[in-house]
């Protein structure tokens, strides 16, 4: 095990910027980090043993202690709890002997629960040992653990043909479908790849910049800053070297385009990843890719080794001389703040992903110091189609402010789960159209995701555009029969809660206190006040550093906003203080150990 250990430090020539990488494989070589790893990495990249516990105790497919020859993960996502996950649950732990977070006696198999693993729309969906297995049922969870006592490999436990597209290819060998339900300009495969890059060598980096200025394209990932402006910023910005880096962290429960993207146009976001490089005077490039991802890796890595060939990438690209780029991929290890830009530097880095506090912004500082872009899969893809086509042409779609399309992860109570590729200027009516939603019996959608905002029927003639309803991508639909409260925005919250990386106050305590509040209401002990100190307390998380606790109450507050009824429902009537405490069922196991009669 030492020697094992030795040979991956080596492999990553000692560098503790690349801790990630040496824990990852670590893990999936032994099966977890034992303590005589952490040593070893500690003395090797010169660090103290804390330094590298740190690191590990904060993602969470990372283990001190044996997690089992097979790990399975399986999702706690809302939808995967719509879909049937508690009998799919039930039915591990009764197959097993074991409850959720536990090992069996024999050290073979490890249960564990995760959060969503973008799989919204084929749940319930579980990886085990890396790879995905998808519409799990309480029968099929049985034949796996048949199959795993037979001692099979994992990819032998197949029985569904695998999934369309590059998925059934010998490098991915997935069961996981793409579910591509409508095709716009970004997700259509006219052009070959490399084209784009011999266009913008005849260009400067100045004119690259200013087309994408022209088309208008904000960030996709969420935030919606100009690309344009982000990549002129950088290419202003002072330093030795510059970084692009792609975030393809998509943590956000309900989201799973991008990993659509990665597993049918990896080309084409590679290819905006070194338009990227060529504008601001990058040489490398950086793909963050979540964990639960892992399953496309060696794909992804025959992609990067053809271009290479093919003089898309490494050096004097397209022959211009002194144009040099290249693109590593660095995984994540089970973090949903990662997606923030500064806590995916933090990582990629190999520490804690902690966001920072901004200014300086990663433009100015950011991957190691240096000078950095952190775009979204989305918009990298994107770049590259208004690089063929003019900024004008890409203008020509959406509304003024919302310029270009959105793809959109569309998943829930609907006929047509999948990745929709639509205008900006689309209302949500018309998604639960294209989706084959039963409008008379939809209660509620999710618009980005947890983050986001749940709206109801009243609001539904919105429009998806950052005039009105911005969106980094995810819409969950909710039907008449589900509990808006108990099965969504509670679990919401609670997601939240695993995510928080603790380093605020605010987010550290806020989420906590609401859930109590919630369980309160939920329990039938809530009084009107309560709801109103949600409101108020929601207000304190706006002073948290990054967006996970700044939108951490959003479950809560936007449910309050637009489903109050659902809470007042549930109040006591014409009482206006309860503690929520129960002192009869406090006091109920003593007394009966006692034999005693509480007076009470």
């Amino acid at each position: 095990m030492k020697t094992a250990t030795i040979k991956i430090i080596e492999k990553y020539k000692k560098d503790k910027t690349r801790l990630m990488d040496i824990l990852i494989d670590i893990q999936s070589e032994i099966g977890y980090i034992p303590p005589h790893a952490v040593s070893q990495i500690a003395e090797e990249l010169h660090m103290s043993e804390v330094d590298v516990e740190q690191t590990i105790s904060f993602y969470h497919f990372f283990s001190l202690k044996p997690t089992g020859k097979y790990n399975i993960y399986l999702n706690n996502s809302a939808v995967a709890t719509m879909m049937g996950r508690a009998e799919v649950a039930a039915t591990f732990e009764k197959e097993l002997g074991i409850k959720f977070g536990q090992v069996t006696a024999d050290g073979m198999i490890g249960l564990f629960e995760t959060s969503c693993i973008g799989m919204n729309d084929q749940e319930p969906a579980a990886i085990i040992n890396n790879l995905i297995f998808t519409k799990l049922t309480p029968f099929r969870v049985k034949e796996i653990i048949r199959d795993i006592r037979e001692g099979k490999r994992v990819e032998d436990m197949f029985y569904a043909s695998y999934g369309d597209g590059k998925n059934a290819t010998e490098l991915i060998k997935s069961v996981v479908s793409n579910n591509i339900r409508k095709i716009g300009p970004i997700l259509e495969k006219k052009n070959k790849p490399g084209e784009a890059i011999k266009k913008i060598i005849k260009m400067s980096p100045t004119e690259v910049i200013d087309e994408v200025k022209k088309s208008g394209i904000r960030g996709r990932g969420g935030a919606g800053f100009p690309t344009g402006l982000k990549w002129e910023f950088c290419r202003m910005a002072p330093g030795e070297k510059k970084y692009i880096l792609c975030n393809a962290d998509e943590g956000e429960p309900g989201t799973f385009k991008d990993r659509v993207i990665l597993t049918e146009l990896p080309r084409l976001l590679f290819e905006g990843m070194v338009i990227a490089g060529y504008a601001v005077g990058a040489t490398e490039g950086i793909l963050y890719i979540r964990y639960e991802y892992k399953y496309l890796g060696q794909y992804l890595e025959d992609i990067l080794d053809k271009a290479r060939e093919k003089n898309y990438l490494g050096k004097n690209i397209g022959g211009k001389k002194g144009f040099d780029f290249d693109i590593r991929i660095q995984y994540g290890a089970g973090a949903y703040v990662c997606g923030e830009e500064s806590a995916l530097i933090e990582s990629a880095e190999g520490k804690r992903g902690e966001p920072r506090d901004r200014p300086p912004f990663p433009v100015e500082k950011g991957y190691l110091d240096m000078p950095t872009v952190v775009n979204n899969v989305e918009t990298l893809c994107s770049v590259v189609k208004v690089i063929l086509n003019g900024g004008e042409w890409y203008k020509s779609f959406g509304t003024t402010e919302s310029t270009g399309t959105k793809l959109l992860s569309i998943s829930g109570d609907c006929r047509y789960p999948g990745v929709y590729e639509v205008v900006w200027g689309f209302s949500v009516n018309d998604i639960l159209d294209m989706a084959g939603a039963t409008k008379s019996d939809v209660q509620a959608v999710q618009v980005g995701g947890p983050s986001g905002a749940i709206i109801a029927p009243n609001e539904f003639n919105r429009i998806l555009g950052y005039e009105d309803l911005s969106t980094g991508g995810s819409l969950i639909i909710f039907g008449n029969h589900r509990d808006i409260l108990a099965d969504v925005v509670m679990n919401f919250t609670e997601f939240f809660i695993e995510e928080s990386c603790g380093s605020c106050s605010t987010c550290r305590i806020v989420p906590s206190i609401l859930k109590k509040k919630l369980e309160k209401i939920l329990n039938a002990r809530g009084v009107m006040q309560d709801i109103d100190d949600m409101v108020e307390w929601g207000k304190i998380l706006r002073a948290s550093r990054c967006g996970l606790g700044q939108t951490a109450a959003n479950p809560i507050l936007s449910s309050i906003k637009n489903f109050r009824h659902l809470y007042e429902e549930k109040i006591q009537k014409n009482k206006s203080f309860d503690s929520g405490f129960d002192l009869n069922a406090a006091v109920k196991e003593s007394c009966e150990a006692t034999g005693r009669v509480p007076y009470i």
